[in-house]
C-alpha cells in the first residue's frame, strides 16, 4: 500500500460556520495506479491532492504513506517525505521566476543530494525528452505557458518520484503537447510510477485505472 486516507476532514470556519471542504475521505492506493479526480468546481479536487501531497494539513482522520503516519509528523519530517518520494506538477506552474529553466530543473536533485556531474546529465536528459535544450538559459517569463507547462512537468518528474501528483497537468497546453504529456504520464506508470491527477477532461481521465468522483467534499 502506497497510501491511505481515513476519515480526512477539512473545514473552514466561515461566520460561526464550518464550511467542509473535504468529508469523510476515505481511500487506499496501491503502488503503481493511476488514478484520474474528477468533479465540478468547487468539489474538493485539488485540496484532496494538495493534502495527499502534503502541501495542505487536515482537521480530522489519519493519513498513512509507505506506513508512515503523516498527520503526526513533524513539518520538516512530512516535507522530507514529500522531496524524497513526491513530484508534482502544478496548473499555475510554481517556476522560481529568479532561475532560469535549467536552474529549474536542477532544483529538486538539490534536496535529494546528487552530485554535480549527476545532475549535469539528469538536466541534459529532461531538456531533450521535452525538446527544450534551445530553452534552458531562459527565465519563465522568457516562456509561453505552454513552454513554462512543460519545464513543470519535467521539474516533477527529474528525480524519479515514487509518485507523481498533477493538477490539471495538460490545462495549457495545445492537444498535441497534451497527448505528449499523458502519453508520457502512461509509460512512467507502466514503469511502476504512481500517478493521481485532478482533470475536466474525459479523455485525460480515461488514462487512469480509476476515477475518483468529488462533489462538495466527499467521494460518490
Amino acid at each position: 500500500m502506497l497510501l491511505q486516507l481515513n476519515n480526512i476532514f477539512k473545514w473552514v470556519n466561515s461566520g460561526g460556520q464550518r464550511i467542509f471542504l473535504l468529508k469523510d475521505i476515505n481511500l487506499n492506493i496501491e503502488e503503481g495506479e493511476f488514478i484520474s479526480i474528477m468533479g465540478p468546481s468547487g468539489s474538493g479536487k485539488s485540496t484532496l491532492l494538495n493534502v495527499i501531497g502534503m502541501l495542505d494539513g487536515f482537521d480530522e482522520g489519519e493519513y498513512q504513506f509507505l506506513e508512515e503516519s503523516v498527520h503526526t509528523l513533524k513539518e520538516k519530517d512530512r516535507a522530507k517525505l514529500y522531496k524524497e518520494y513526491i513530484g508534482f506538477v502544478f496548473q499555475s506552474y510554481h517556476l522560481l521566476d529568479e532561475l532560469t529553466v535549467k536552474e529549474n530543473l536542477e532544483m529538486p536533485l538539490l534536496y535529494k543530494k546528487f552530485k554535480g556531474s549527476e545532475r549535469k546529465a539528469m538536466v541534459a536528459d529532461m531538456l531533450d525528452r521535452f525538446n527544450i535544450v534551445g530553452k534552458k538559459d531562459l527565465f519563465p517569463a522568457q516562456l509561453s505557458g505552454g513552454q513554462q507547462q512543460l519545464v513543470g512537468v519535467a521539474r516533477a518528474l527529474i528525480s524519479g518520484p515514487k509518485l507523481i501528483l498533477a493538477d490539471e497537468p495538460t490545462g495549457n497546453l495545445n492537444s498535441k503537447q497534451g497527448e505528449e504529456i499523458m502519453d508520457m504520464f502512461k509509460q512512467l506508470n507502466d514503469e511502476g510510477v504512481t500517478i493521481i491527477q485532478v482533470t475536466h477532461s474525459e479523455r485525460n481521465a480515461e488514462y487512469g485505472s480509476r476515477i475518483i468522483n468529488l462533489l462538495d467534499g466527499r467521494m460518490i
